[in-house]
């Protein structure tokens, strides 16, 4: 079909702190989207830089070294792409790049441990990619020996932990968590969830032509349907092998099933599996600000690692470039302090009853530049999974998922960052949108009953419904016209 509004990804992948966005993509690879006219392109979307409003979220997306990395930036003010783009929902219109700040881009562990400067950048937690050395000194998160400390992870779950010189053995079994015991385990404690979730959660490893990689996953079934991040194993569509090693030391061959790039959603099958614990699935909607939250994956290739936090606020949009310049994604995330590190994209974050609320992808992480990033500084990000569980259904029946869209371009330009809400640039004939009353030169300022404050905003918001869904929009004439509700259907793009 022509456009409607979607929320195709875009370069980066961060939080927007007003919690909005909407968009229509085009030209992922090239940055540009089609002109008026033109067929949306889903598997081709334009990279966005976004601009902050608030000193909070500062800077601009970085790219990671790695043929396979992929960048984030905050959604609060969108990269510019290089030309004016198109999506099957939304348009945006790119700017200039701002200078070196904070930037959005997946967590990936292998990159050497340099000193973080500068404003904090955002990223995803995703694999450690053993690349060649010049593409992992741009890696988030690290690993490769440097002057200051790193960590030395063997493929095979034994490795060392190497700390200012000192050198320490161990063994990945020994270490981990979900075989202690304890005498008394308080019910809901952090014990008792860690004990229960960590047998449902793996460590995935990708090896490519390029390099390889790590990262982590949720088992959806007992017969090794596997959930993680497109960035993570996507790179091995293309040819490359995937690993997944189980909390009780199997390691399995596994198979993409499916990916879906624009809400950075894998499914893997693992081979010769009848027995897994798939994890129990949450509600994200009734998550609560505030709700203790625990993060289990494998960070920087330590399997079965717990750690705990809250969730700190909720419909953050963020944004991601794609695997090696491909398709770039946009998730509807809930943020948390948990800390998620390189490794961790993939993985679990779940409530204090065990159940899967989100699927960690994105970290916020210091750095003055690619090179100069760190860790966790307690901004993570992931993909709430009442969105993440209709994409997964998708993917197994169909091998593809559906977007929804309203047919009409945005502006998430840097020149719109003054206007609170989402300028329309431009509405497609036939489309729910112009069905509506949708006009261009309309400007957006909620979905239902959520603010939306920038064309990102609209963006997130849109994606955070199905396709068929009946939302209202509420629209005005200009800055200074009068507000109008407008009642639409959605569309598939």
């Amino acid at each position: 079909m022509n456009g409607g509004v979607n929320g195709n990804g875009q370069n980066s992948r961060y939080p927007d702190p007003y919690g909005s966005s909407a968009g229509e993509y085009g030209n992922r690879n090239s940055g540009a989207f089609p002109q008026p006219g033109q067929q949306h392109t889903t598997e081709h979307t334009a990279q966005w830089n976004q601009h902050p409003r608030d000193p909070q979220h500062m800077g601009s997306p970085q790219h990671i070294g790695s043929p396979m990395g992929q960048q984030m930036s905050p959604m609060h003010s969108p990269q510019q792409p290089q030309g004016p783009q198109t999506q099957s929902g939304l348009q945006e219109q790119q700017a200039q790049p701002r200078p070196q700040g904070q930037q959005a881009q997946r967590v990936h562990p292998g990159q050497q441990g340099q000193q973080p400067q500068g404003d904090p950048q955002f990223a995803q937690p995703k694999k450690r990619w053993s690349t060649p050395a010049v593409a992992a000194l741009l890696l988030v998160g690290a690993i490769a020996a440097s002057a200051t400390t790193a960590v030395v992870i063997d493929q095979t779950g034994g490795g060392s932990v190497i700390s200012n010189g000192a050198t320490t053995s161990f063994d990945s079994k020994s270490n981990n968590q979900s075989q202690q015991t304890s005498a008394e385990v308080t019910p809901g404690s952090i014990e008792d969830v860690s004990q229960r979730v960590l047998p449902s959660v793996v460590s995935i490893k990708v090896q490519t032509r390029q390099g390889g990689g790590e990262g982590s996953g949720s088992i959806f079934s007992s017969d090794g349907l596997i959930v993680t991040n497109n960035h993570v194993v996507g790179a091995a569509e293309n040819g490359g092998r995937i690993q997944v090693l189980t909390n009780d030391g199997r390691q399995l061959d596994a198979k993409i099933v499916a990916t879906d790039p624009q809400t950075d959603i894998a499914v893997i099958k693992a081979e010769g599996a009848n027995d897994l614990k798939p994890i129990e699935l949450g509600d994200s909607d009734a998550l609560n600000v505030g709700a203790d939250v625990l993060a289990v994956g494998s960070p920087l290739g330590l399997a079965a690692t717990v750690t705990s936090g809250i969730v700190s606020a909720k419909n953050r949009p963020v944004q991601a470039s794609g695997e090696g310049g491909g398709e770039a994604s946009l998730i509807d995330a809930i943020q948390t302090d948990a800390a998620i590190n390189p490794g961790n994209s993939g993985g679990a974050l779940v409530d204090m009853q065990g159940k899967l609320v989100g699927i960690p992808s994105v970290i916020a992480t210091l750095g003055g530049s690619a090179g100069q990033q760190s860790g966790s500084i307690g901004l993570g990000f992931a993909i709430p999974i009442n969105q993440a569980q209709r994409i997964v259904q998708e993917l197994v029946d169909n091998g593809k998922a559906q977007h929804p869209i309203i047919g009409a371009k945005v502006d998430t330009s840097p020149n719109s960052e003054s206007i609170m809400g989402a300028p329309i640039v431009d509405v497609n004939d036939g489309s729910p949108a112009e069905k509506a009353g949708l006009k261009r030169g309309d400007i957006v300022t909620k979905v239902n009953n959520r603010p939306v404050d920038s064309g990102v905003g609209l963006i997130a918001a849109i994606r955070s419904h199905n396709v068929g869904d009946t939302i209202t929009l509420t629209a005005k004439e200009g800055e200074k016209g009068d507000e109008r509700q407008l009642e639409m259907t959605l569309d598939a793009e």
